[in-house]
């Protein structure tokens, strides 16, 4: 039980997060395209690591998209499962597994996408590979 004016605000910064979250993953799970660029914030900037053309940080929704959307085409990724969705007061996460096609290579690997959020929607996301030398190989 919540015992001071601190506990309720991260209880409530909290919510906030797992509903923002929530709706990304449910909207990602659907396929639903037009739903999945509605949870992104106008100034979101996306952080994607490795040694590949696509890494750096890619500031503004539109640069986040045309990055996503170049992944999608040199993978043909697709999200496998959704394997736990976490949330705190400052930040919420995503625990994934994704599956990429390229050149007749095929490769199956969880990813972790932290996410800032801010006025309901996703501010900033760091994506974290479990391999991700196998991630560039598949991006060069």
């Amino acid at each position: 039980m919540a015992n001071n004016r601190s506990d309720i605000d991260n209880q409530a910064a909290t919510e906030l997060t797992r509903q923002a979250v929530g709706r990304y993953a449910a909207a990602w799970l659907a396929g639903d395209r037009p739903a999945l660029a509605a949870c992104y914030h106008d100034d979101f900037t996306l952080h994607y690591f490795g040694r590949n053309p696509l890494a750096g940080q890619h500031k503004g929704k539109a640069a986040a998209l045309l990055i996503l959307a170049e992944v999608t085409r040199r993978t043909n990724r697709r999200l496998l499962a959704i394997t736990d969705v976490m949330a705190g007061p400052q930040r919420g996460a995503l625990l994934v597994r994704e599956r990429f096609e390229r050149d007749g290579r095929t490769a199956e690997f969880e990813r972790l996408l932290i996410y800032a959020v801010r006025d309901g929607l996703l501010r900033e996301c760091w994506v974290y590979d479990q391999d991700q030398g196998l991630v560039d190989t598949f991006l060069s």
